[in-house]
């Protein structure tokens, strides 16, 4: 950093605040500003809690404050990030920080919990700083005239890179940003993401154009204390399982001791199941504990995250509705039940407690069975290796590729060459040819094969321009914009009125007339499904809790290694590590009846039973 950007307006600025605050700007934090203001784009990559947000987020107001003449009425940063609970958080933490700073700059949030009116204040007056998901981009891009919305902009930031990456949202991140980078050819993009293993290509996915860019990491390393949670005797544990309700009274004390306790689920049905046991097993907590997830009611999140933040609430159970970085202050514990099945995951995961740079992350490892007591053996070996797993991005994702393509028609329509162009500059689609563009093109204007189909010609040729001119075909876009990731969802109301939440239409087809299941912890009462709506009236007594499609994860390789490698030690009565130490008599069993393997052994066993081999 050279003494004349020490010295500008704006870094004195920032450095005052932060002075008054009694706090000093990390290393990354000020090489990311100076970066900048020498118009760079780039990635962050720094542990949670160390303030990713205030090193791009700033870097943007100190620019400002040195250059106002570049910077024209409207918006002017546009923050794209995963998570509804996020946005909000972050558009709260900007405005604060503004507000002391001392400028004027409106945040405002745009997603799926934006009210109609809100959305059409923006739209006639962009703000400041707007915070928006990849879907709501996709609709902003599917208004007519959105072009004047990206005429002041001048950085792109794209949150929690890391968890979009691997993901067809990250397709769609990819996409919106290289449109508006066509419109805006000084535009700076920056990622923000926590360390994966392939940092170098999570920048070139997100930046592939040929602009000054950086990679900036922090030298900072977050302090995490990985404890297992053990039963009394080693056979309290199964063989196989998921639940691991059994150990609810270990769990107990570590939430009565802590301040606030995060509760991890790698499921919505496994959620619901461990609230109303925590209930159940402590009736005190009544009041005192929630749960949180993606089918849970807007309404009641938001009272959730807005209690979690003022530490009313002693402990929430969540699924990753909650994992990526959002700031809870009052968090000083983390307890994950069952396998994370990931490294990413679970670092991300024990992040949430001691949100605080300086202060060690405590998470509680809680197994659901036998062998993940080794899994917390190897998630210790990983961190302390410093081994994460790559985030493999996606190609030609063709479905998203022609939503994408639907939106840019039903918008102020595109132009075939130009969009081709800014299509295969992104590196999702650097490899698409010529001829499949030209069956995109086919498939939306006449059905490709199915060309005798009326309701499959969506778009039509005007003045050049490839246009959605129908209202009904326009409007039904908008209103499935979105990857696809689940079966369709019902809502989940009471008679006298006020939303539960959402459930999969496949789970409630399984029930009758005054069957019982459970959800956002109550136990509910199906009276009859109308238009897309399960109504419901609230009931007492055992429920059944929903299954999920979208639940089914499988084990990251990476992680698969390690475990393999604490497996073929596990034999060794002298280990210090006490899972396996544990473990011992249990493995001897295995051992003496059949076989470990090694890590370069595969074992297959033949058991004989009433009803055959197998």
């Amino acid at each position: 950093m050279t003494e004349k950007f020490k010295n500008s307006t704006g870094f004195q600025i920032i450095k005052k605040w932060m002075d008054e605050k009694d706090r000093e700007p990390f290393g990354f934090q000020s090489e990311t500003w100076f970066k900048f203001s020498n118009n760079y784009s780039g990635m962050v990559i720094a542990p949670t809690g160390f303030g990713k947000t205030f090193s791009v987020f700033l870097a943007v107001v100190i620019d400002y404050m040195n250059h106002p003449a570049n910077y024209k009425t409207g918006m002017k940063l546009l923050w794209i990030t995963p998570l509804r609970a996020l946005a909000k958080d972050i558009a709260k933490a900007m405005s604060e920080a503004l507000e002391e700073i001392g400028l004027d700059w409106e945040v405002a949030v745009r997603n799926g919990d934006t009210s109609t009116k809100d959305r059409a204040k923006q739209t006639k007056k962009m703000p400041d700083i707007l915070i928006i998901t990849p879907e709501s981009l996709h609709l902003l891009l599917a208004q007519k005239q959105h072009q004047k919305f990206f005429k002041s902009l001048q950085c792109i930031v794209v949150d929690e890179w890391h968890e979009l990456l691997s993901s067809k949202r990250g397709v769609m991140s990819e996409l919106a940003v290289s449109r508006i980078f066509s419109y805006q050819k000084k535009l700076r993009i920056w990622g923000i993401t926590a360390t994966i293993g392939n940092l170098e290509e999570a920048m070139n996915v997100l930046i592939p154009y040929d602009i000054k860019k950086t990679k900036i990491v922090a030298k900072e390393k977050k302090k995490i204390e990985i404890k297992s949670v053990f039963p009394d005797d080693v056979e309290v544990l199964p063989w196989a399982g998921h639940l691991g309700t059994k150990l609810a009274d270990k769990i107990i004390p570590i939430i009565l001791e802590s301040q606030t306790t995060l509760v991890f689920t790698n499921t919505r049905s496994q959620a619901e199941m461990w609230y109303q046991v925590l209930l159940n097993t402590h009736p005190d907590f009544a009041g005192q504990i929630a749960i949180h997830h993606s089918s849970v009611d807007k309404d009641i999140r938001i009272w959730i995250e807005e209690n979690l933040s003022s530490g009313y609430l002693k402990a929430v159970i969540s699924t990753s509705s909650l994992d990526l970085g959002v700031d809870f202050k009052p968090v000083d514990t983390v307890i994950q039940i069952g396998s994370s099945k990931g490294i990413a995951r679970f670092l991300q995961r024990a992040g949430r407690s001691g949100h605080s740079p300086f202060e060690t992350s405590k998470i509680y490892f809680v197994p659901t069975h036998s062998l993940e007591l080794i899994e917390v053996a190897a998630l210790k070996e990983a961190v302390k290796q410093n081994k994460i797993e790559p985030r493999e991005p996606l190609v030609l994702c063709y479905d998203v590729l022609l939503q994408f393509v639907l939106t840019l028609a039903v918008g102020d329509g595109f132009d075939e060459k130009e969009t081709y162009k800014q299509i295969t500059s992104t590196n999702a689609f650097r490899d698409l040819s010529s001829e499949e563009w030209t069956w995109i093109l086919t498939f939306i204007t006449v059905g490709g094969k199915l060309k005798n189909y009326e309701e499959y010609h969506k778009v039509v040729i005007e003045n050049g321009l490839y246009k959605v001119t129908s209202r009904r075909i326009a409007m039904l876009h908008r209103m499935n914009i979105g990857a696809i990731v689940s079966d369709s969802m019902l809502k989940v109301k009471f008679f006298s009125g006020g939303y539960v939440g959402m459930i999969e239409e496949y789970f409630i087809s399984k029930l009758k007339k005054n069957d019982k299941f459970i959800l956002a912890g109550r136990v509910l009462e199906v009276s009859h499904v109308k238009e897309m709506t399960v109504y419901v009236r609230n009931s007492t007594g055992k429920g059944i809790v929903p299954s999920y499609l979208g639940g089914r994860l499988p084990m990251s390789s990476y992680l698969s290694v390690f475990l393999r490698q604490k497996l073929s030690e596990s034999l060794d009565a002298k280990s210090s590590e006490k899972e396996l130490q544990f473990l011992h008599p249990l493995l001897m069993s295995q051992q003496e009846n059949s076989h470990i393997p090694s890590e370069n052994e595969f074992l297959v066993e033949r058991i004989k039973t009433r009803e055959g081999h197998h």
